[in-house]
């Protein structure tokens, strides 16, 4: 795919899904004090975070310079596509939030973002002919052993074969809607924003009967805290986030959006040592550097693979 074709250079799809998988980092944070300021479920949480973005993704829409497509996008191509990524997302998250009640957090963590990576590099071969090659392929396994590492390294994780179950079906939801993304991608002419808007309001309708009956609306003694709370989950983890990824992955190998997309939890370390006061653990600098070290070597491989397929990076994020 040539830079001409998809308006957005392979550089800053990079540069925007590290700016998204850091973003994702802070939502767990901020997830954690509405649940302590309010009796606000998981479910209904992913529903306000998806219908709020949504609306603050509206807002901005007529603001946003985007180029004309040569040819408008087909209609049912555009329902098509919003419906697949809105249900892939609202499995994803939906998913992850009952493998984390069954099993707790570290498991289900580590069995959704360690199981992301594997299934689309898979899909992306056999779907999208693309080869992720001896050195991404040390990446990934790095990145895998990092995320281990950083999450399991304090000990004392319970295994719940449910758990594990629901968090392999939240990895599925999150790798089709990459592979998909990607897929659509492709050929250029597709509007990332609009695919971002499409997603949230798909996942808006499916999660609002389950949210609806978890309760949509929370008792809270900080009405105030809880508001600001929830308006920062929906603007910068969700609609700025989620807007920068799928820019991102449309031009990005879809291997390599995954495993950068597992900054997500280095992000979440860092906060809680830097904010929170958590002890920062061996096993959390070193989870982290891991990590890290495989997310650079991937963009520097991913950056130099534009230049040889002569698609210019416009910005190595390193």
């Amino acid at each position: 795919m040539s830079n001409t074709v998809s308006g957005l250079p392979v550089g800053r799809g990079l540069l925007y899904l590290i700016v998204a998988g850091a973003a994702w980092g802070t939502a767990g944070a901020a997830a954690s004090l509405v649940y302590r300021t309010s009796d606000m479920g998981p479910v209904a949480l992913s529903f306000w975070r998806c219908a709020v973005g949504l609306v603050l993704l509206l807002a901005v829409r007529p603001l946003s310079r985007r180029p004309r497509p040569a040819a408008p996008e087909p209609l049912g191509r555009r329902v098509l596509r919003a419906g697949a990524t809105g249900t892939g997302l609202a499995v994803f998250q939906t998913a992850y939030f009952a493998a984390v009640s069954a099993t707790g957090l570290a498991v289900a963590t580590v069995v959704t973002l360690g199981a992301g990576p594997v299934l689309i590099a898979l899909g992306a071969r056999l779907t999208l002919g693309e080869r992720l090659g001896r050195g991404g392929l040390a990446a990934v396994v790095g990145a895998l052993a990092g995320l281990v590492v950083l999450v399991l390294g304090g000990g004392g994780a319970t295994v719940d074969p449910w758990g594990v179950l629901l968090a392999l079906v939240s990895a599925a939801g999150y790798s089709a809607m990459t592979l998909l993304t990607r897929w659509w991608g492709r050929d250029g002419g597709t509007d990332s924003s609009g695919t971002t808007v499409g997603a949230f309001a798909v996942t808006s309708l499916v999660l609002l009967p389950f949210a609806a009956a978890e309760g949509l609306v929370p008792h809270t003694d900080a009405p105030g805290a809880l508001l600001c709370l929830l308006a920062y989950i929906a603007s910068v983890p969700t609609a700025l986030a989620y807007g920068l990824y799928f820019a991102g992955a449309a031009v990005v190998r879809s291997a390599t959006v995954s495993v950068i997309m597992l900054l997500e939890p280095v992000s979440a370390a860092v906060l809680a040592v830097a904010l929170l006061g958590e002890r920062l653990t061996a096993a959390t600098l070193a989870g982290t550097l891991l990590m890290l070290g495989s997310v650079a070597g991937l963009a520097v491989g991913e950056a130099r693979g534009a230049r040889t397929r002569g698609e210019e990076p416009d910005v190595v994020p390193v």
